[in-house]
């Protein structure tokens, strides 16, 4: 656009379009107002949804209005932003309505228009959703470049965290500052933009409600001496006044931003990313998870170190684990030790169970498996945990690929999967966690180095012990009597899993209530009559456990 010339003394056209894609919030729009602002061009905006009109032809007029100022006013940036809303895929289930006839028309004449537009005209446009964009607009000759612009990365989030602090009077230094970028994971620069704001008008309360207490404090000593009582509307003007100045008066120190009110922010700011995802946040420690030591230790070793010391594995050499398959029995903690092991690391987690990924409509298993590791790599460093992983990736000798109702969509979804794993870079930004109680049913090609690099098993608390350590995490908010023996019960809980000991813990309180609305504890009474209502789940069978066996062989 500059230098038009270059191009002609080498036999080249200027591009005429270039395409952003990318997360909501990554900087699209601010790029393309930045590149018109550098190439001293004009900029024309046009949103995907203000352009559709109801009447029939307004929508191509307005289209071709914009771009025959933008040919007048040349050089000019022609920037759509949402395009895939303007120019969205033609020959969908709607094709043949009359929105589907203005869709066609749309991207007809946008077609039209940039194949018309001269050197001095560029079209920029911007997208969440590049697949749902019209595949015309990507062939050579139209959108010559296609750009994603991602997630920054630590050090990109650390850049714009600084940039963001030039305009708000903090008290920050600067490990503070590299502390609040390392913990917003998966923020994007619209994220970072909240943050600050929420952390400012969290600053802002801390320090009226503090001059408020002053207030009243100063009232109750004036009141016992003049009766004057002070303007408490002037004094929270002051308030604001003096955050914005970042000085409330020689008599009290400036109005600052402090590292504790990024802390409180970053609780209620949540990534972009992460806002689409039906996530529950774990919230869950080591400590809530009974016994199980040799576990938590493999999970730590694969999961929190690559996190907190990478440059342990670099020194060494190593490669970070991409998979770590749970399997054991029903009831014995694999998902909270997933959800433990997220918590404890300081990773999203993105949690699903494997069948519901799956979809009647042809294509759409995949692209729901596509789109959660999509948005895994936009909230990184994250955990994905597919609970039931049997039922998402069944063996393909045991059935698998003709599953759902014979069409073969197990087959493509577990290959799917096989290519979104083998995507996974092995810096440990991305962990994939699986359970399961039928690793058996779970297709060999998954198990194989470079997917569930680890397979743990998760065994029922076999021992006393063990069943004594459960009940002493699952009664730790119980109020227990004196006389309660947990020694005991133990001993008489042979076969309980997990959450066989959890239910008799909660029998117990029941009983206890029942015995007593007022109860404030539960006795060993209580305990032993609940034993005689809540059983152990189906043991074990010895075909199970020769398959548990096997699989423990294979294990790392």
């Amino acid at each position: 656009m500059q230098a038009p010339v270059l191009f002609e003394s080498m036999g080249l056209r200027p591009p005429r379009g270039v395409l952003l894609h990318g997360p909501p919030g990554t900087g699209k729009t601010m790029l393309a107002c930045a590149a018109a602002a550098d190439a001293r061009a004009r900029l024309f905006v046009l949103n995907g949804p203000d352009i559709i009109s109801e009447f029939v032809g307004e929508s191509e007029a307005g289209l071709q209005g914009v771009f025959a100022a933008a040919r007048a006013a040349a050089p000019a940036v022609v920037f759509i932003d949402e395009i895939d809303a303007l120019a969205p895929a033609r020959g969908g289930p709607s094709a043949d309505s009359s929105a589907g006839e203005m869709t066609g028309r749309l991207v007809s004449t946008l077609l039209l228009a940039m194949e018309e537009g001269t050197s001095g005209v560029v079209v920029i446009a911007a997208t969440n959703r590049i697949a749902a964009l019209d595949s015309a607009l990507r062939r050579p000759g139209r959108f010559d470049r296609e750009l994603e612009v991602a997630v920054p990365s630590p050090a990109e989030r650390l850049d714009i965290l600084r940039l963001k602090l030039q305009t708000l009077n903090h008290s920050m230094e600067e490990g503070d500052v590299e502390a609040i970028a390392a913990a917003s994971h998966g923020y994007v620069g619209a994220d970072v933009s909240a943050l600050c704001q929420e952390a400012a008008m969290h600053a802002l309360g801390r320090h009226v409600a503090a001059r408020e207490s002053a207030r009243r404090s100063q009232a109750g000593q004036l009141q016992g001496s003049s009766g004057a009582v002070p303007d408490s509307r002037s004094e929270h003007l002051a308030g604001i006044e003096g955050f914005r100045s970042g000085s409330t008066g020689a008599a009290e120190p400036a109005l600052q931003v402090a590292l504790e009110d990024f802390r409180a922010a970053q609780t209620r700011v949540r990534p972009s990313a992460m806002r689409e995802v039906a996530l529950e946040l774990p919230r869950m420690a080591w400590g809530d998870v009974g016994g199980l030591d040799a576990i938590k230790q493999r999970l730590k070793e694969a999961v929190e170190w690559p996190q907190k010391h990478p440059e342990l594995l670099r020194r060494l050499g190593a490669k970070a684990p991409r998979g770590v398959l749970l399997f054991g029995p029903p009831g014995c903690s694999k998902t909270m030790l997933a959800r433990a092991v997220a918590s404890e690391s300081g990773l999203n987690f993105l949690a699903v169970k494997g069948a519901e990924l799956f979809s009647k409509y042809v294509g759409e298993s995949e692209k729901a498996i596509a789109s959660l590791f999509a948005r895994a790599r936009a909230a990184a460093p994250a955990v994905i945990f597919f609970d039931e992983l049997d039922g998402l990736a069944a063996s393909r000798s045991e059935g698998g690929a003709r599953q759902h109702g014979g069409t073969g969509v197990g087959e493509r979804v577990l290959s799917q999967l096989l290519v979104e794993m083998d995507g996974l870079q092995a810096r440990g930004t991305i962990v994939v966690l699986g359970a399961t109680n039928r690793p058996d049913l779970v297709d060999a090609a998954l198990l194989r180095p470079g997917r569930f690099d680890i397979r743990l098993f998760v065994p029922p608390p076999e021992t006393a012990e063990a069943r004594a350590a459960i009940l002493r995490v699952l009664t730790q908010k119980t109020p227990l009597a004196a006389d309660v023996d947990l020694a005991e019960i133990a001993q008489l809980t042979t076969r309980f899993t997990g959450a066989d000991i959890s239910a008799l813990v909660r029998e117990a309180a029941f009983k206890a209530l029942e015995a007593d609305t007022d109860a404030a504890c539960v006795s060993q009474p209580n305990l032993l009559e609940a034993l005689q209502h809540v059983k152990p789940s189906a043991p074990v069978t010895p075909a199970q456990a020769r398959m548990y066996a096997a699989f423990k062989q294979g294990s790392h």
